[in-house]
């Protein structure tokens, strides 16, 4: 009797790519006329990402430069929790933090998915931050996998240790 093959669906951030983003986002801030004596700043503040500018539309176009960096660099938007602009002092700021990890609802849901529109035979479990997804076929793990990335979830999703 064969083995079942499986595969876990995660939602993970590199986190170097997020580094890389950032500080090209900041040079390329630090860089263009538009840009220029707005006093506008992209860094790390802890886990969270912070956007400053001295204008609300300035923080927003800088964040719109972060987001493209991050497209570019592969990594996907869903997992970027940008909040909404905000006046401290004189200056006007956006916070950002990277979501990871699948929730357990967010599981569920996939899960329930998989299971009513899945071929039969698949198996889910939830596993903290993850959901394991096996079966005899290799061919329907495979049509899982084209399932749940047509799904459009709000939260970034991989495929990870396929065996």
């Amino acid at each position: 009797m064969a083995a079942d093959s499986s595969f876990d669906v995660v939602s993970k951030v590199e986190h170097q790519e997020v580094d890389n983003a950032l500080n090209q986002a900041s040079k390329e801030v630090h860089q263009r006329f538009d840009f220029k004596n707005t006093d506008t700043s992209i860094k790390w503040s802890g886990d969270l990402i912070e956007l400053e500018s001295n204008g609300e539309e300035r923080v927003k176009a800088a964040l719109d430069v972060f987001e493209t960096k991050l497209v570019k660099r592969g990594v996907n938007l869903k997992a970027l929790d940008a909040g909404d602009p905000r006046l401290s002092g004189k200056m006007w700021k956006i916070t950002c933090s990277m979501n990871e990890g699948i929730s357990q609802e967010n599981a569920k849901k996939v899960s329930k998915l998989v299971r009513d529109e899945g071929p039969k035979g698949i198996k889910c479990q939830i596993q903290g931050d993850e959901l394991r997804i096996s079966s005899k076929k290799r061919d329907d793990l495979q049509t899982v996998q084209k399932m749940i990335r047509d799904a459009d979830y709000d939260f970034a999703v991989q495929f990870t240790n396929y065996r």
